[in-house]
Parts: C-alpha cells; sequence; structure tokens
C-alpha cells in the first residue's frame, strides 16, 4: 500500500527538498505540498493523506494549529512535526496536539525516510530524548481526573503503558517482560481502544498528563533528571 504525503512548509526548497528525498523511494508518493497551516488543512481534506509532514513556523495559520484542524476533522492522516528549533516548548504542544512524531529538518535523510514508515505504519516516533522532556514537562503539572475507562485495563496493560511512557520500543518491551513483540502489539491496540486514542504518544500524554503512573516511574525520571 502507498504511502501517500503531504509535505507542509513554508519554504519552497524545503518542500522541493522532500519532494525529492522522497520520490525515489519505494511505496512512498508526496500527493499534495503547502505552503501554510491554512493550504494544509485544505490539502489534507482534498488528497487524504497517509502522512502529512507539518513544519511548526508557517504564516496564516502554525502547524501545531493545523494539526489541531486536520485531526479534528476526522482525518485518518498521521501528523509528522518537522522543525529546526529542538525546544521543549514546541515538542509539548505539538503532542497534545494529537501529532505521532516529531522530528527536525536536519536529521539524517534516512532517518526522515524512517520516520515517514514508521508514522505510516500506524506506531508514533517518540524518541527517549523528547519522551524524558515530556516526562519532566508532566510530573510537573496539576492532576486532572482519569479518565473513566482506567478501570478497564488489565494488570498487563497497565504495566505496558507504564513501560511505552518510558520510552520502550514495543522490541524493548517484549524484552523486559519476557514476551513476543506481536504480543505487546496486541495489548497496546488494545490499550489505545479502550482509551480511544490514536497511537502510542497519545497514550504517554494521557500516562503523565493524568498522573496514571506508578510513583516509582516519577522518580525514575527525577533520577534522570538530577543524572543529566
Amino acid at each position: 500500500m502507498t504511502i501517500r504525503v503531504l509535505v507542509a512548509d513554508d519554504q519552497s526548497m524545503v518542500r522541493a527538498g522532500f519532494r525529492m528525498l522522497l520520490a525515489g523511494e519505494q511505496g512512498i508518493e508526496v500527493v499534495a505540498e503547502a505552503s501554510n497551516g491554512i493550504e494544509a488543512v485544505s490539502q489534507a481534506a482534498r488528497f487524504h493523506p497517509t502522512v502529512v509532514l507539518m513544519d511548526i513556523r508557517m504564516p496564516e495559520l502554525d502547524g501545531l494549529e493545523a494539526t489541531r484542524r486536520i485531526l479534528a476533522a476526522g482525518d485518518a492522516a498521521r501528523v509528522l512535526i518537522l522543525t529546526t528549533f529542538d525546544l521543549d516548548e514546541y515538542v509539548y504542544e505539538a503532542l497534545r496536539a494529537g501529532a505521532s512524531g516529531f522530528v527536525l529538518k536536519d536529521d539524517p535523510a534516512e532517518q526522515l525516510i524512517a520516520a515517514v514508515r514508521t508514522v505510516a505504519a500506524g506506531e508514533a516516533l517518540l524518541s527517549p530524548a523528547i519522551t524524558k522532556r515530556v516526562i519532566e514537562r508532566f510530573v510537573s503539572l496539576p492532576r486532572p481526573a482519569p479518565p473513566k475507562e482506567w478501570g478497564e485495563l488489565t494488570a498487563r496493560e497497565r504495566e505496558i503503558l507504564r513501560l511505552v511512557a518510558q520510552g520502550l520500543s514495543n522490541a524493548e518491551i517484549a524484552g523486559e517482560l519476557y514476551i513476543s513483540g506481536t504480543t505487546v502489539k496486541t495489548h497496546i491496540t488494545h490499550i489505545l481502544q479502550k482509551l480511544g486514542l490514536r497511537d502510542r504518544v497519545q497514550a504517554v500524554v494521557l500516562a503523565y498528563q493524568t498522573g496514571l503512573l506508578d510513583d516509582d516511574v516519577r522518580s525514575r525520571a527525577t533520577h534522570d533528571r538530577e543524572a543529566g
């Protein structure tokens, strides 16, 4: 199945660069471009891309608000946020907006291509470094009430959600719990369905936003921060 990509960036050279980069990749097609957030919303509705490469800083409507509008419209697209600024505020707001990933424009070409494929496959792209900042941000915020659906999770599902929120991949979770990668993926699918979430990024946000994790996870975050 072809991965349909919409490239949204206010710089024409950047858009051209991504189009050239992705053009030679098997199974990937750039179906549209947008030079601002309003165009991105319009093009997403028209072309129904699999993945939207979304710049954060754009005129008329920024990438964060464009992401919110695209997802609010019920579009099935996965949004991969692109930026040259590796700043906490953008990471935090991009995840809250519903983005499935966050990468820097100056990442190696193969890493960006892998990011597109990862997000298109329904996975989330949340590197350990970004996860650490998410943890640090959310552990300091006031806690809203946990969703009622939280009680529907099994003990195993809560354990897996805890590991997801620590930034572990499916393979790492499988190794930690001595289960297969397929079993981990099945559990994560059930977690997302029960909590009404799009992907594991939203699961991480929910876990820390509502304080659903045990104290040992927050203690680990504190330890990592002090060690860093």
